[in-house]
């Protein structure tokens, strides 16, 4: 098996494709009329070749508690990997995404999490360089 959909719920799927494009850095992918929704994936420049993010709207009520409860404990919704999380959060902040607080290493990993602007919390992780030695 391999992954090769992540679903993410957003609000308003025209508005989570312009911020995902032009603040966060994804590229469209597929964007197909399915009557009153889309199917709408946007994918990495730096990521896995095949896995695509699916803009899914939140249209079940249910899963808008979810989301929100989410958010308001400060729980993200999924995590992002990037291997300079110091220039990525200064590319993010320059595109007006609001970053809470300052990168923190914690074990083998340095994080921060960021709003996605579509009500989701994302967790933006920098795995740490793994000395071969040990």
């Amino acid at each position: 098996m391999q992954l090769k959909f992540i679903s993410i719920t957003v609000p308003d799927q025209q508005a989570a494709l312009e911020i995902y494009t032009s603040k966060l850095g994804f590229t469209k992918m597929a964007d197909i009329p399915m009557g009153e929704y889309r199917w709408l994936t946007v994918t990495s420049p730096d990521g896995v070749d095949g896995a695509e993010l699916v803009l899914e709207p939140l249209a079940f009520p249910p899963a808008a508690t979810y989301q929100k409860a989410l958010f308001e404990a400060g729980i993200p919704a999924t995590a992002f990997i990037t291997q300079d999380i110091a220039r990525e959060v200064e590319r993010l902040r320059a595109a007006g995404v609001t970053v809470r607080g300052e990168p923190k290493a914690a074990g083998p990993i340095t994080f921060v999490m960021f709003e996605d602007g579509c009500g989701n919390l994302i967790n933006l992780v920098q795995p740490h360089q793994q000395n071969p030695e040990t």
